[in-house]
């Protein structure tokens, strides 16, 4: 690697440079736009220039014999020079014959074919020529290698294409014996050596185990030379060029409903007549979709057949001939494939994010549904040989791929398809993680990796050609694979190649089933061929002919071999399904049964039913019109081609003749036996939209049209004597009256017109009149007999048919989203109320009772489908699997009122983390306040150091704590005095056989002793808990779920979560974070205990189903607009809940990752209505018992109501449970207590006998928020937060838990040397509670809220104040009024705040009383009970918060809502202004959350919340603070310093608003402002060191 000559002749980049073949010279191309000529021997002596380019110079190659070099340049321009001297050749002849040593140009006639046709782009960076194997290699800017025959001369030469570099590949070569290929990458830093394969080499490599290398690198082909590719089938391209897209779909419908909901209003207020009780349930479907599927059509387990047309899946009983049918889809189903054993069935259906279903044949009912990966549709699925999982294609523009665990719902592997359409996808048989697809000029061989599936081409080779697959399956081993083709051929697959092809059918083979030892193929042809297992020999063909039908098959055969779409065996038959929409079975000895027939392609719009026979005629744009027979033999009757298709139809009212109206502007007459022509007539253009004849004698035949015009024609002399004109649109539907002698018209433009028959005279009736004309048929739209079926979205569908029953009592209408829909008639007012069933997938054309009313029959337009459905009057309903949806608009009835419930529903709940300061204060808080200077810093004195000035005095009085001050150290959670009932229901249960309870309070789970009444807390929630459950299961004993309260569900630290825990130890087991704004409100366990349902506050109260040990969310969806209380799982179930609130009750099914509901029905029972729901509990046989806001609980059979146990309860029935073990069921309600009734009821299995049980709680009413039953005892909770427990022999109540009903709790007050505290709330009593004894011990009712409490010094008195302004002093021993007073009346606005703040002086002499008006009263208890005001404080700039007496009663510090702290001399009332004298008092009490001494308790994090009470301890060397966040929190007395060090507590919820030291300092009370509770913390104590 010496260096031979260095030479620099340019100042640009030298950018390609080659020897001359003989070696004489070197040829160095630059970006100057220059090739310089270099001669070898000479040194490197420059010898020639080439001049000619305009741009840089890219490519250099040599001829054979050095005399001639051809370059391309940067502008993509091909030149020739001579050599050396680099004069440059013009005369193309002079080219011609030259042969080049080597090719490495990307411009020029040879290699034309590397570039795409119709494109301009230059992203070819090399070309290198192989002239021996006659093949040309490329490199491009897309990291692609493409191998293309030499010379390839037509643009968009077909190639085969590599991938292995990143970016782009900036240059390619052969070696010297053409062996191997080099490129290498530019952005990638590699070279790649790629080795060659000739055509002869692969031939033979297909007979050796395939390897990895020898196949094609998923080569795209091209399609410039086209004439190998055979021309597309006509049925195949019709096919590829339906659209699935939809303007508006399904998913759609609650979206515009919302947007189209604010517009209407107005409309909703009016009272609207109720759905009809009467209901109808799909009976038979005549159609089998055939034209656009393939391979949808198999025997199940037992031998019927499963098939699917329009949105309904098909389960027929070909001995009975009758149908089930699988209602679960709401759109057109595109594909459908059975498990392996034959019982389960999936579908897949269009929609914008379309699902697929997977249900059971058996119960019709859905077993998991998939979503989430698809667009538009899902035209292929198939189940693995297991069954365990699935795999679907998309007809979005990938066709994406999906690989699915079906039963968990989740997805495996998901990846592009193919840009054409897919057609077929199978799974490997032997290996569940390969598969094929099947398309358009496309199979391709997959194999999954991890979340993503690997593709490769099929390797067609010199065997075949690139041919659309329209089938394929597997054969006896997992490298075989057989598809068959558009051509006709089947090909033979090992591995990825083309090993064979076999000759199978004339035109596309379009089903093939694998047998154990042989196969099936079905064609265009319309011959079903039988073959052994290699596809050597055809062992048998049976042609599908009308002549091949056994005797005693019913219906008749459109044509002659029709093109066979779908194939099946099983049963000793062949199944056969065709493109015109036709099921057969073949038996293997020859005879054919016609079991199913519809349609074929093209929409149905004419319908017609017989005047007095069980038939309907039906007429469509596939140009036939066909009789069936709605008895049930359910078949073809006759069937007849017409030249046109037809719109309509219409039988005379003898039933002898049978008009249809053509597509061309024609019509005829035939005869309704035979369907010969009696006459035509062809007198429009436009389409004949409605066709009908008068009644009675069938005199007339008014004939409509799209060209505005309705034509009356006598039957008798076949002459038009009469036009009826002035419609501004095309006519859609005509009616007669009964004397046919007027013509009700609709048009397009939403006109309603009408006419006198014959002459067509132009009438106009007020819409009165036309209530009261009598009319033979009511098929109308418009008018405002009909106004109420137009639903809230009528701007996006059409109602495009409707049908009277001949009792005027029922309207049937059919519209654009295919829904049929039952109204009362007339439907007067906007927005009817209706029953509504899906079962068509788009437009529903056409609809007709028969002559009895017994049916109704509906045609599907696009779906091509008939179907016959049942009319059932009220009363009579059998069990069946769907219903209908009763209305647009939620029942505007009312639900029913009580307080409670609208108080609960209304409830707003506060964020802790977010809650704002509960007192109106305004000012600057204390620590953003400047400091006053001292006396000595205003007069600028400096004092020494050490001052012979008397010490400071102690701030506090610390005379009754022993000698030594020993600060609190910490405090422990000991007690809770409260239970979460007003709001909350079932969140009380027993635990370890009914020793233990357990329950919640504010933002703490509580586990209560029962016999010992100590307790243990879970204290690991932020916010308030709302909903407690406990897993029933024996595997999860002691497991409990608590949700609570949260902002916005933004997974942050404020979002509602829901934990689960172990009851015992208070292990934190599972934190959920929660998809639900607002917070939780019910939660339930499934019946194994491993899933967990919850329910948010959110706006659409959505329900989340989890799986809590792992933390995932399996399941949600929006539950309902108006709130759910409880949502329960049934006690046998891990799928079925049931959820009731606000004027509804819905019946869950969760089916993998997907939640269906259905409403509950109440049509069976005479005037029931639907009324608010609060609670659910379960019986056997899927019963199911809500208690309603009436007192009623209703009995539910599945998702029909079936009975009403009246009045349960006299008020609301608030809580109900289900015991497991004997199926009992406890009701609790709100009630009055009587002799007879009680408030908790014990009830059988079915709800029919109950025993009552009376609470002791001595209230006027009682209302009852939860129940459990545990041996022999029922435990309840009340809305008063009491926990009873109620023996069920000796109904004894023994009460458990005790606490204020409604917060929140501003008074408290502790005993001045026992272990006692007193409390006072708005709930209007003042309690008195036991520490020690851990109770309370006695509660004054006083009628008023109490906002205030105090003991005396001695703690023989007691000072209240109410909320109407009164105070009154009470004798602790004997309870009685000692004195009472109101000197301020306390304005109302001000009741959020304090009326009163009560402080005694220390010398029992004095009684200070402080209020919202800006001031404090003293009285002189020495003067006795008549309570004479002797002065009071002036000048206080806000109301009083806090107030303390000196230890010697000369003066009172007060606290006030300005964040100002003021001292008064006592009993003067005069203010001391001087601060050094301040500093000098010693306090009796300190509960001031204002001064220098506690500016430290104020946190950084207090702009919109405040610190609200504090207490300094007896000791006088520890401080307790509560503040807005409900965090307790401990700081060492005083604490001058901003920020000071504290230890903080949490367990309350949002607003602490009171705290005390009990005497001696052995416990710390906190009262709750919003969660009505009360804290007992026993305090720890150290002895401070030194």
């Amino acid at each position: 690697m010496t260096e031979v000559v260095h030479i620099k002749d340019r100042k640009e980049a030298i950018h390609e440079l080659k020897y001359s073949p003989d070696g004489t010279f070197l040829a160095v191309g630059s970006n100057d736009s220059s090739v310089d000529i270099y001669g070898v021997v000479q040194r490197y002596k420059k010898v020639g220039e080439c001049v000619g380019s305009l741009s840089f110079i890219t490519h250099l190659d040599w001829s054979s014999d050095s005399r001639y070099l051809q370059t391309n340049d940067g502008s993509g321009k091909r030149l020739f020079y001579r050599m050396p001297s680099g004069k440059e050749v013009t005369n193309k002849e002079e080219m011609k014959g030259v042969q080049w040593a080597s090719w490495t140009c990307v411009s020029g006639l040879e290699v034309n074919g590397i570039w795409p046709k119709y494109s301009d782009i230059n992203d070819i960076n090399s070309v290198d020529g192989n002239f021996i194997g006659q093949v040309l290699v490329t490199a491009d800017d897309y990291g692609i290698i493409k191998l293309f025959r030499y010379p390839c001369l037509r643009k968009g030469a077909k190639f085969k294409k590599y991938i292995g570099h990143s970016a782009h590949i900036t240059n390619v070569r052969w070696s010297h014996d053409y062996q191997w290929v080099i490129s290498i990458g530019g952005a990638d830093h590699s070279v790649f050596q790629w080795k060659f394969i000739p055509e002869r080499k692969l031939k033979d490599s297909l007979h050796i185990a395939p390897q990895e290398t020898l196949a094609d690198s998923n080569s795209d082909e091209s399609d410039s030379d086209e004439s190998d590719v055979p021309e597309l089938d006509s049925e195949i391209e019709q096919e590829t060029q339906i659209t699935y897209r939809r303007q508006v779909y399904k998913e759609d419908l609650p979206q515009l409903k919302e947007q189209c909901r604010e517009k209407h209003k107005t409309a909703t207020s009016k009272r609207r007549v109720g759905a009809p009780g009467q209901s109808i349930r799909l009976h038979f479907v005549h159609g089998y979709r055939g034209y656009d599927c393939r391979s949808n059509l198999f025997y199940t387990q037992i031998g019927e057949i499963v098939y699917h047309v329009a949105a309904v899946g098909v389960i027929y009983n070909r001995q009975q001939n009758t149908q089930r049918f699988y209602l679960g889809h709401d759109d057109d189903i595109l594909c459908l494939a059975i498990h392996p054993l034959k019982d389960y069935v999936a579908t897949g259906q269009v929609g914008r994010d379309p699902s697929i279903h997977i249900w059971d044949t058996e119960t019709t009912k859905p077993l998991s549904i998939l979503k989430g990966y698809h667009q538009y549709g899902v035209c292929a699925v198939d189940f693995s040989a297991d069954g365990k999982r699935l795999v679907s294609v998309g007809i979005d523009d990938s066709h994406t791929i999906v690989l699915w665990d079906w039963k968990k719902g989740e997805k495996l592997s998901v990846t592009r398809g193919n840009k054409d359409k897919i057609f077929v996808v199978k799974m490997n048989p032997y290996m569940p993680d390969k598969l094929i697809t099947a398309g358009i000029k496309h199979m391709k061989f997959w194999r999954r990796a991890g979340g993503g599936l690997i593709g490769r081409k099929g390797y067609i080779g010199p065997l075949g050609r690139s041919d659309t697959m329209m089938c394929a399956v597997y054969g006896w081993t997992e490298e075989m694979v057989f598809s068959g083709t558009s051509t006709g051929d089947v090909c033979i697959w090992k591995d990825i190649f083309l090993i064979k092809t076999v000759k199978a059918h004339d035109g596309p083979v379009f089903s093939m089933h694998a047998l154990e030892k042989g196969f099936v193929t079905g064609g265009k042809d319309g011959v079903v061929a039988l073959w052994d297992d290699s596809f050597e020999r055809c062992l048998k063909t049976y042609a599908i002919k009308r002549a091949s039908l056994a005797p005693g098959s019913k219906g008749l055969l459109l044509e002659d071999n029709p093109s066979i779409r779908a194939i099946s065996l099983g049963h000793g038959h062949i199944l056969v399904g065709t493109k015109n929409g036709e099921i057969l079975e073949v038996d293997k000895s020859g005879p054919i049964t016609l079991l199913v027939q519809g349609h074929m392609e093209g929409d149905v719009w004419g319908l017609a039913t017989h005047p007095h026979l069980p038939i309907c005629a039906t007429v469509s744009d596939d140009k036939t019109l066909r009789i069936w027979d709605l008895s049930p033999s359910h078949c073809m009757l006759a069937v007849r081609k017409l030249k046109k298709g037809g719109r309509c139809c219409c039988f005379s009212p003898d039933g002898k003749a049978l008009a249809v109206g053509l597509n061309d502007g024609s019509f005829l007459i035939v005869n309704a036996d035979t369907l010969e022509d009696l006459v035509s007539f062809h007198h429009r253009k436009d389409v004949i939209s409605d066709i009908r004849f008068s009644p009675g004698s069938g005199k007339y035949l008014a004939v409509a049209s799209y060209d505005s015009f309705v034509d009356i024609y006598n039957i008798m002399s076949s002459k038009r004597v009469g036009i009826c004109k002035g419609a501004t649109s095309y006519i859609t539907h005509i009616d007669w009256d009964l004397r046919g002698k007027l013509l009700q018209v609709n048009t397009g433009a939403k006109e309603q017109l009408f006419f006198e028959a014959p002459r067509g005279k132009k009438q106009i009736i007020p819409s009165l009149e036309v209530e009261k004309i009598g009319w033979a048929s009511w098929t109308s739209v418009l008018g405002s007999c009909c106004e109420g079926i137009w639903p809230i979205i009528g701007e996006v569908t059409d109602v495009t048919a409707s049908c009277l029953t001949s009792d005027n009592v029922i309207l049937a209408t059919g519209d654009d989203f295919g829904f049929v829909k039952l109204f009362r008639y007339p439907v007067k007012g906007k927005f009817g109320k209706f029953k509504k069933y899906v079962a068509h997938s788009t437009h529903v054309t056409n609809v007709r009772w028969t002559y009895d009313d017994s049916l109704l029959v509906t045609v599907g337009g696009p779906d091509t489908s008939l179907m016959v459905w049942t009319y059932e009057i009220e009363g009579y309903r059998e069990k069946r699997p769907c219903d209908s949806e009763e209305s647009d608009i939620e029942s505007e009835e009312d639900g029913g009122y009580d307080s409670d419930v609208t108080r609960e529903n209304e409830t707003a709940y506060t964020i802790r983390a977010l809650s704002t300061n509960i007192r109106p204060m305004f000012g600057i808080k204390p620590h953003l306040q400047q400091k006053e200077p001292t006396v000595d810093e205003r007069q600028g004195v400096v004092r020494p150091p050490v001052s012979r000035a008397l010490p400071q005095p102690e701030k506090l009085q610390t005379n009754n704590v022993g000698k030594k001050k020993r600060p609190v150290e910490d405090l422990v959670l000991e007690l809770v005095f409260g239970y979460r009932g007003r709001d909350c229901r079932n969140n009380v249960h027993y635990l370890n056989d009914g020793n233990d309870i357990i329950y919640h309070t504010a933002s703490v789970g509580i586990l209560h002793n029962v016999a010992t009444g100590s307790q243990s807390f879970y204290q690991e929630h932020n916010d308030d808990i709302l909903c407690l459950t406990i897993n029933q299961h024996p595997k999860f004993i002691n497991v409990v779920a608590t949700g609570q309260v949260g902002d916005s569900a933004d997974m942050s630290a404020t979002a509602p979560s829901i934990h689960i825990w172990d009851a015992i130890n208070k292990q934190t087991l599972s934190i959920l974070r929660c998809y639900h704004s607002k917070g939780v409100c019910s939660v339930s366990f499934s019946a194994t205990g491993k899933l967990l349902l919850s329910v948010g506050l959110d706006p659409e109260h959505t329900i989340t189903i989890w799986k809590w040990q792992e933390g995932s969310r399996i399941a949600s969806r929006v539950g309902h607009n108006q709130r759910i209380f409880v949502a329960e799982f049934r006690p046998d179930s891990d799928t079925q809940f049931v959820s009731v609130g606000v004027k509804h009750v819905r019946f869950w099914t969760l089916a993998g990752r997907a939640l269906l509901s259905k409403k509950g029905l109440l049509s069976t029972i005479e005037d029931a209505r639907m009324q608010t729901m609060l609670a659910v509990a379960f019986g056997a046989n899927n019963l199911t018992f809500t208690g309603t806001i009436s007192g009623d609980v209703c009995v539910w059979k599945d998702h029909v109501l079936c009975r009403v146990v009246a009045k349960a309860h006299n008020g609301p029935v608030f809580a109900m449970y289900t015991t497991l073990r004997d199926g009992l069921i406890v009701t609790g309600g709100k009630e009055r207590p009587s002799k007879e009734g009680g408030a908790v009821k014990l009830w059988d299995q079915e709800l029919r006998r109950c025993r009552a049980f009376r609470l002791e709680t001595g209230q006027i009413t009682d209302c009852v928020r939860s129940v459990c039953r545990g041996k022999g005892k029922i435990l309840v909770g009340t809305k008063n937060a009491e926990i009873i427990e109620v023996g069920e022999k000796n109904a004894v109540c023994n009460i458990l838990v005790n606490g204020h009903m409604d917060g929140p709790i501003w008074g408290l007050a502790t005993h001045p040397s026992r272990d006692f505290f007193l409390s006072a709330a708005e709930d209007g009593t003042v309690r008195l509670w036991d520490i020690a004894d851990r109770k309370m011990l006695n509660k004054v009712n006083l009628g008023h809220a109490a906002r205030t409490v105090c003991y005396s010094p001695e703690g023989d008195m007691v000072a209240i104040g109410i909320e109407n302004g009164e105070f009154i002093i009470l004798l602790v021993t004997s309870l009685k009024i000692w004195g009472k007073k109101r000197d301020r009346r306390c304005a109302i606005q001000d009741i959020s705040v304090f009326p009163y703040i009560f402080r005694f002086s220390p010398d029992s002499r004095y009684l200070a009383v402080g209020s919202s008006e800006n001031a404090v009263d003293f009285y002189d208890l020495t003067l006795g009970p008549t309570l004479n005001r002797i002065s009071y404080c002036k000048d206080i700039p806000s109301f009083v918060i806090q107030m303390d007496f000196s230890a010697d009663s000369y003066y009172l510090q007060v606290s006030t809502g300005s964040y100002k702290r003021h001292v008064y001399e006592v009993p003067s009332g005069k203010q001391l202004m001087d601060q050094a004298a301040i500093d000098r008092i010693t306090w009796a009490t300190w509960t001031s959350i204002l001064g220098d001494e506690v500016v430290g308790i104020w946190s950084r994090h207090t702009e919109k919340a405040d610190v609200n009470c504090a207490c300094v301890s007896h000791s006088g060397i520890s401080l307790v603070t509560g503040d807005d966040f409900g965090m307790v929190k401990l700081f060492d007395f005083p604490c001058p310093e901003k920020f000071a060090k504290h230890k903080r507590f949490l367990g309350h919820s949002a607003h602490l608003t009171n705290i005390r030291f009990t005497s001696g300092d052995r416990h710390v009370v906190s009262a709750g402002g919003d969660d009505c509770r009360l804290v007992s913390l026993p305090s720890q104590k150290r002895i401070r060191k030194g």
